[in-house]
Parts: structure tokens; sequence; C-alpha cells
């Protein structure tokens, strides 16, 4: 008996070795979405910050990748090639596969194809843009003008929040404080993540005061019959297009596979089926968003190719340039769509240039890029979304879990936010000429609220003597400084 029964156990060993062998090549040829999610986005967040932010890859994998994120991702592994400009990234040498390919002017995306040809034609030359002098003051420089009672708030560890990696406060135009996490500095472009849709409103703004755009504008799908034709960019910008679209981040839900999955993230969001009826009911979205940032490409050049200069540059040229934001980049996906909904990098101090052009109305050294009330229009509460969203991407009220963020803290009423995923904000204040940019990498579980710090400065300003004249605009020059520190949006070079 035992003789026989040997051969069946060799027998039975050797199939159970097929079988597993067979198991792991089907899990290395066709991996869980999971994974493949998780290695997309360890290559994408390690390409950008690489190569935009120029930090070490290893660092980024460990803090920004793993330390907050999915309990596999302590598994990931990336292989950078500087001289291909690309990043690899996968699970214990095997799963994943993730992939992400970095160009000039459009920055990184994910490839998810293997198609790296495709992906690098999205690129173009970017104009310089002058870097702002450390010896003239913002925002023509890069000098505070340092309030001690603000400062001191702003260097309050607990105000400050964990993780914190940059924070600005702008008061009436000027940047009178300023503190920056260890390893972060002044010149280190940061992720906005969500905050970058507010940036897509101002660049569909943009379009609109140059006619080749309108809020009522419908026809985004191609057959009219379409019910989804009807959906409009006001809908768009006001998150009730009535698209279906999980948001769900932590699993492969629409949101994630958009980001992580998908080469063309505008016709993955474009091919989302109807939910609701277009403007009922308010659901955050960010395919909407890339949506959007594909509608204003396409408005921008005669040919209403994505992938022509005018349509990829229109951010640069129409927007950062003018405001002196030489830090800052939306990037593209791998099909030339700007990821309008989440890739924008730019320094702290840039953010807070955008921060003040909404506070000044859309106005620049005294030139008006938005239409007159458009950001107002920004503000106004969408009824659908019980007053918490604006008709412009903006949020009316801080992060929360709860009805009722600012309440708390006693917030001026005409306070409005842009918000971005682990701890990003920008506050603005018009009421009290404020503009206050907190970013870092914060994960919803600390609960950190920059309410308590906006409060804090509030307060101080309040606590301050009147001013004896009106101060300069933050958009004028200094005509004095001008020869240090040439207007920031001058070309230095041509493409």
């Amino acid at each position: 008996m035992p003789n026989k029964l040997v051969p069946r156990l060799v027998i039975a060993a050797g199939a159970l070795l097929v079988v597993a062998a067979g198991a792991a090549l089907t899990l290395i040829g066709r991996p869980p979405q999971l994974l493949r999610v998780g290695a997309a986005y360890g290559a994408k967040i390690v390409c950008s910050n690489v190569f935009i932010a120029h930090r070490d890859a290893q660092d980024v994998l460990a803090d920004d990748v793993q330390a907050p994120g999915h309990p596999l991702l302590k598994y990931l592994r990336v292989r950078v090639d500087r001289q291909n400009k690309t990043v690899h990234a996968d699970f214990f040498g095997l799963l994943g596969q993730g992939l992400a390919v970095y160009r000039p002017g459009t920055g990184c995306a994910v490839v998810p194809d293997g198609d790296l040809a495709q992906a690098s034609r999205y690129q173009y030359p970017p104009l310089r843009i002058w870097s702002a002098s450390p010896n003239v003051p913002w925002p023509t420089g890069a000098m505070a003008e340092t309030l001690p009672a603000i400062q001191a708030a702003v260097n309050d560890d607990k105000l400050a929040g964990p993780g914190m990696r940059g924070l600005v406060v702008i008061h009436r135009g000027r940047l009178v404080a300023q503190r920056y996490g260890d390893g972060f500095g002044v010149g280190v472009p940061l992720l906005g993540w969500s905050m970058t849709k507010t940036v897509t409103a101002a660049l569909a703004g943009i379009g609109i005061a140059d006619g080749s755009l309108a809020p009522g504008r419908t026809g985004c799908w191609a057959d009219p019959a379409d019910p989804r034709a009807q959906i409009t960019l006001a809908q768009l910008m006001a998150m009730t297009s009535g698209l279906q679209f999980n948001e769900a981040y932590g699993d492969v839900s629409d949101v994630t596979r958009m980001l992580y999955l998908e080469p063309d993230m505008a016709a993955f969001a474009a091919a989302q089926p109807l939910a609701h009826t277009p403007g009922t009911v308010w659901q955050y979205a960010s395919g909407s968003t890339v949506l959007l940032a594909r509608i204003w490409q396409r408005a921008a050049v005669p040919t209403g190719s994505v992938s022509a200069t005018g349509a990829l540059a229109l951010p640069h040229d129409q927007l950062f340039a003018p405001l002196g934001m030489s830090s800052a980049i939306i990037e593209a996906d791998a099909r030339g769509t700007l990821v309008g909904s989440s890739y924008m990098y730019a320094t702290t101090q840039d953010w807070a240039r955008f921060g003040q052009f909404l506070l000044q109305d859309g106005v620049w050294q005294g030139k008006r890029m938005l239409p007159p009330g458009f950001v107002a229009a920004m503000q106004a509460p969408v009824p659908a979304s019980g007053g918490r969203y604006g008709q412009g991407l903006v949020w009316r009220q801080g992060p929360t879990t709860g009805p009722n963020a600012d309440g708390p803290y006693g917030l001026p009423a005409d306070t409005y936010w842009m918000q971005g995923h682990d701890g990003q904000s920008i506050a603005i204040v018009p009421s009290r000429q404020l503009v206050v940019v907190r970013l870092g990498l914060t994960p919803d579980a600390l609960q950190y609220r920059p309410q308590a710090l906006l409060a804090q400065v509030v307060q101080q300003v309040d606590a301050m003597p009147p001013p004896i004249a009106p101060a300069p605009r933050a958009d004028q020059d200094d005509d004095e400084d001008e020869d240090d520190a040439p207007d920031a949006s001058t070309a230095a070079a041509s493409r």
C-alpha cells in the first residue's frame, strides 16, 4: 500500500505545482486591477516628483506613495530611467507593471497601454517665465513683508497641521507670512490635486471672455440624439452633468480607473451613462472636469485638436505667464487631454498668485482676464449641493464631514475655498483681502481642519489698525525694481 501511495502523492504534488505555476503566470500576465492601479499610481507620483519637483525617487516612494497609502503599496518598487524620462513600478518585481513618462510642457502621464510613442507625442517647448526674484516683494518677486503676529500663527504646529509642506498668507496683496516643511522650500512645486478643478474653471472663463466658449454651450457629444449632448458647459462646472461617476478612492472605482487605467481619460468620462437629468442632481465627479478641459482645449485652436501646441499650451500662455506662475504646470494624459481634475503642480507662492487673481476678480496688472461677474458666479451656490458647492468648481465651506464646516470657527461669511486630496486648500476671504494657501500630505484620517488656522489669521488681521492709505494692488508693477526683476510674464525664449 505505501508503495502505491508514493506515486500518487508525487502525481498530486506535480499537479498542484502545475496549477500554482499556471495561477502565477495568470497573475503576472493579467494582474488584478487593484494592483494595476497601485503600480500606475506609484509610477505617476514618482515620475512627477522626480522630473517636475526634482525630488529623490526613493523618498517620494516612501513618503508620498507608501506611508499614507494602501497597505499593498509597501511592496511596490520603482525604477527611474532618467535618460528616457520614464518610471516603471511593480509589486515584487513582477506584478502591476505601472509605467509613466515625462514630456516637456505637459509633465508626466500614466501609460496603461504601454504605448510610449503615442503618449510622448503630447508635448511642447513652453515659453520661459522669469522666476520671481528673492529680492523683490511678492507677487512680482518672492520676498515676504512679514507681519509677526500672522507669522506666529503660521509657526504654530497645531494650526499648520501634520504633514504641512507649504503655507503662505497673502494680505492686501502682500506676502505677510510663509512656512515650509522639512525638505521643501519656496521653489518646490507641489501637487494641488482637486484644487486643479478651480484652475480649470478659470481657464473656461478665459474662453468665455474671448468668445470661444459660452456657459450654455452644448453638443459635447457627437450624436445630437444622445441625451448627454444636452449637458452644458455650466452644468459641467457646477457638477450637475447627471453623468454616472463613482468618486470613491482606495479601490478600483470610476475615478481611479480614469486616472490610472485609461490612456484617454476624457473618452472614458464621456462614455459614462446618464444617471440623472442634467442640472437636477449635484454629484462631485472628477470626470466632469476632465471633459471640461477637453472642451476648452478643443475650442482654443481652429482644428479642434487637443494635440495642437495652442491647445496644450493654453494654461501656460493664457494664465500662468500673465500671472508670473513660473513653476505651474497642468499635466496631460496619454492622449493629450490636460488633466483638469487633478494634476497641477506649482510652488506655494504660485498657488497664492492664482488665489490672489480670484480675489482681484480675475484682473491682473490692470488687465481683465475673466469676464465681469465671472468670479462672483463661481461662488454662487449650486442649489442641488445644499449650498456647499459653487457654480465654478469652488467650495463654499472648508473641509469637513458635516454640513456646517466653517460655523464653529466664526469665519467671515464671504469665505470660499479651493480644496484638494490629502490636505490641500486655499481659502479666499474678500472682506479681509486674505488668501491663505496650505499644502501638504495630510490624509483625511488625521482630521486636520485648516479653518482653525484661517480663524487665527482673520483674528490677527481684524486686530490691526486700519491702513493710512490704500495699499497698492498685488498686480501693480514696481518700476524701481524693473531691472532687477523683469515682468514675470515676459517670454525669454520662443518655441
